[in-house]
């Protein structure tokens, strides 16, 4: 399959707005990647209300788009292109997530995936009983489990949830639309995030702090459903909404960007957020919490720093050179674009689907040729 035109279908939670999640640019960039390689595919989204609501691409421009209102709809329209695609994903979070996984997988002739944006997230909620787009049951009937944490939750996946293949498929960036531009910085340290109890308390340490104690500082926050409650200083500007054709702007208005990580991706690790890439594409340096396997994606001191404090957060940004902290960008730059592109990403999936097919495979019959009478 490698190098050959694939037909995919893509079941995921949104590629028409990015309000409140982090699917959508996903999602963007890997049909992209895939586009870009040559291959068919089409997307299903959900209509929802949220997302219909707020919708900034409307009309997504790469491969076929289609809207559903419910699995009723899908298997009365789209039974036989789910029959006779090569490759078929379903997202996390998608609704009907368990009945669409349990049609596509009993449906699919090719190859079926599942692809967890959320894995440890997913594995938690699903050990509590929390979760309405995956269950145990389903996991080892999808051939392929892609998910966005690499590191040993892949070995367990396999031993412990019984998929019969788990690999990495990380987010990505496209560097058509992620790159540096010559612009005088707005701000000394922005952040971009929708609010999450479990990372607010180190934006909190990393972000607001600092900008308590140095008044001279600039700082932005940008993001959606943070409380009113919350009290800000009068040197943190606060965007609401940022959608994603303003995202190269916002990282090149910043002299630093800081990344803040979920719980339950620290305590997985390997598991890089988008913004990484993002802001890494467009040169700008990157303070971040720690968390196990980032030294996988970026260097620590070369490519990226760390913060576990104000004062270190503060120390950065005002201490590092100009000259050293525009090294660092570029360095975080060329690692992504080596690394970290959409289509690489199409690439590994292409491996992927591959890999699977070629197990499938019946083996050769014995030929008869060659053989010596008795």
């Amino acid at each position: 399959m490698s190098g050959s035109r694939m037909s995919i279908v893509i079941f995921g939670l949104s590629i028409t707005s990015s309000w409140g999640n982090g699917h959508a640019t996903t999602y963007r960039s890997l049909v992209r990647g895939l586009r870009a390689r040559g291959h068919d595919f089409t997307f299903f989204e959900r209509n929802v209300p949220w997302y219909a609501e707020n919708r900034d691409l409307p009309r997504p421009r790469h491969g076929r788009f289609e809207l559903y209102e419910n699995l009723e709809e899908l298997k009365e329209r789209f039974t036989e292109q789910v029959e006779e695609a090569d490759l078929v994903i379903v997202g996390s979070y998608v609704p009907q997530g368990i009945a669409i996984g349990e049609w596509v997988t009993s449906t699919a002739r090719g190859v079926t995936a599942f692809y967890d944006i959320d894995t440890p997230v997913t594995l938690a909620k699903l050990d509590r009983g929390e979760i309405d787009y995956l269950s145990k049951a389903l996991i080892p009937r999808y051939h392929l489990y892609l998910s966005f944490t690499g590191g040993p939750i892949l070995k367990r996946l396999e031993r412990e949830y019984r998929s019969p293949m788990a690999r990495p498929l990380y987010c990505s960036v496209d560097p058509d639309l992620y790159y540096p531009e010559e612009a005088e910085p707005t701000w000394s340290l922005g952040y971009m995030g929708t609010y999450s109890l479990d990372r607010q308390e180190t934006l909190d340490r990393l972000l607001i702090e600092p900008a308590r104690r140095w008044g001279e500082g600039s700082f932005v926050v940008a993001g959606s459903k943070y409380p009113e409650s919350l009290s800000w200083p009068a040197n943190v500007d606060r965007i609401e909404h940022l959608p994603p054709s303003r995202h190269r702007a916002f990282y090149n208005a910043q002299r630093f960007t800081l990344n803040v990580t979920r719980a339950d991706m620290i305590r997985a690790g390997y598991s890089p957020s988008v913004r990484l890439f993002e802001a890494a594409a467009c040169a700008t340096p990157i303070i971040s919490d720690l968390w196990p396997g980032l030294e996988t994606f970026f260097k620590p001191g070369e490519e990226i720093l760390l913060s576990r404090s104000p004062e270190e957060t503060l120390r950065t940004l005002r201490e590092i050179p100009e000259e050293t902290r525009r090294a660092i960008g570029l360095r975080a730059c060329d690692r992504v674009l080596a690394e970290h592109t959409a289509v690489q990403r199409a690439a590994e999936l292409e491996r992927y689907a591959c890999e699977i097919l070629n197990r499938r495979r019946p083996e050769p019959e014995p030929t008869t040729l060659g053989r010596v009478a008795s």
